[in-house]
């Protein structure tokens, strides 16, 4: 394997730049790049549309990058569809979902808007009277099961949440959630934008009906890719929402028959570039094992966490012991943004800062005008962290 070092070497941008806004999205190693390269340069066709064999290797790359994704999440690769983001995924289910009249659909306030404004217009205009609960995180992000349990009731269709929320980092413990919404007999909807890649995912153990993932954060794939994950059985009652080129088996007399599960939701041509990227991305990760970019990334976390508490006049949100790979900060007196911009200016260091999609997050967390938010991948290392804890400091000095 790799030593760190040499891992950074995949990622040139490091050379120019300390990078710290994985949790909007990760660079990319060039073996990721070269796997783009080579599709351009030897196979360029569609997929799924030619018996030619440079469109016979592009469609199976494809079905090759479904397998990693569903062997990544211990799936059936006929439960895997190909989406641009994580938005997409959940709106899939929003959209497509049966849900019956005066059902209710229980998200956090601690999400971000992909999941939280999908399922908002929905009950602005579902004709079904379909309400959605939200259920309040505690002081340190955390959604208390005993507060999904109050909740629930016999209406009670589904349960969204986020595995780690991208204001705080905050873990939620979505195998006690999921086990409460299935007691009830509702359906669980797992967004894992911000652990998928960092941790290992188990929906064996998760039991989750839904995933919605982005290919571009953890898994180190190229922008525009990521995938739904839903049971094969519950898919098939679903609606697709993008009807078109590759969907349908036949059509006569205005009747329509619809391919299988997951086909019949990947209307017209597929990101193929962008998915045979995925899949190197997968392949990367892989490679490091999940299990070494866990250890490394909840050491940074402790690390920076740790400075930070060290720095007069710096505000941290959340628990330590319960934030991953994600931390948010404010300097006493200065505005996230302007903070994130003097880093940039003065140091190289790429931070974000705002609200993150997630206002209601922030607000919670009582942070007015948003936060500096630092996350990490296995690209990072220490040298990283001390080099922003130095900037961060002279800033809060200024401030004083």
């Amino acid at each position: 394997m790799k030593t760190q070092e040499e891992i950074r070497d995949d990622f040139p941008i490091l050379k120019n730049i300390t990078y710290l806004d994985s949790a909007s999205t990760s660079i990319t190693p060039k073996p990721v790049i070269d796997a783009i390269d080579d599709y351009y340069y030897n196979y360029n066709a569609n997929s799924g549309r030619g018996a030619y064999r440079i469109a016979i290797k592009a469609s199976n790359k494809l079905e090759d990058t479904r397998s990693k994704i569903a062997n990544l999440i211990n799936a059936d690769k006929n439960e895997i569809i190909f989406t641009k983001n994580t938005t997409e995924a959940i709106n899939m289910i929003a959209n497509g979902f049966k849900f019956e009249k005066n059902d209710n659909i229980i998200i956090s306030n601690v999400e971000h808007h992909s999941n939280f404004v999908p399922w908002l217009n929905l009950e602005k205009n579902s004709p079904k009277n379909i309400k959605i609960k939200i259920a309040n995180a505690n002081s340190e992000g955390i959604v208390e099961n005993s507060t999904i349990e109050e909740l629930l009731d016999e209406n009670t269709k589904l349960v969204a949440i986020s595995h780690v929320t991208n204001s705080i980092g905050a873990c939620q413990d979505i195998k006690r959630i999921s086990k409460t919404a299935h007691r009830n007999n509702s359906y669980f909807l797992l967004d894992c934008a911000q652990s998928i890649g960092h941790v290992k995912i188990d929906n064996k153990k998760i039991n989750a009906d839904f995933i919605a993932s982005p290919g571009h954060k953890g898994l180190l794939g190229p922008m525009g890719t990521g995938f739904l994950y839903g049971k094969k059985e519950i898919l098939e009652h679903v609606e697709p929402t993008n009807l078109g080129g590759g969907t349908i088996t036949n059509l006569v007399n205005k009747e329509f028959t619809l391919e299988e599960v997951p086909y019949r939701f990947e209307g017209g041509t597929q990101n193929i570039d962008g998915i045979i990227g995925l899949g190197a991305g997968i392949d990367y990760i892989n490679q490091i094992g999940l299990s070494n970019i866990y250890t490394h990334s909840k050491y940074l976390t402790q690390e920076l966490y740790k400075g930070l508490s060290e720095i007069k006049n710096v505000i941290l949100y959340g628990n330590p012991k319960n934030i991953f790979s994600i931390i948010s900060f404010n300097i006493k007196g200065a505005n996230p943004y302007d903070v994130a911009k003097i880093l940039d200016e003065t140091a190289n260091i790429c931070v974000r800062s705002g609200f993150h999609c997630a206002i209601p997050s922030l607000k919670h967390m009582k942070a007015k005008e948003g936060t500096i938010r630092v996350s990490f991948h296995y690209y990072n290392n220490l040298e990283d962290i001390i080099g922003l804890l130095k900037s961060v400091e002279e800033i809060a000095n200024f401030y004083k």
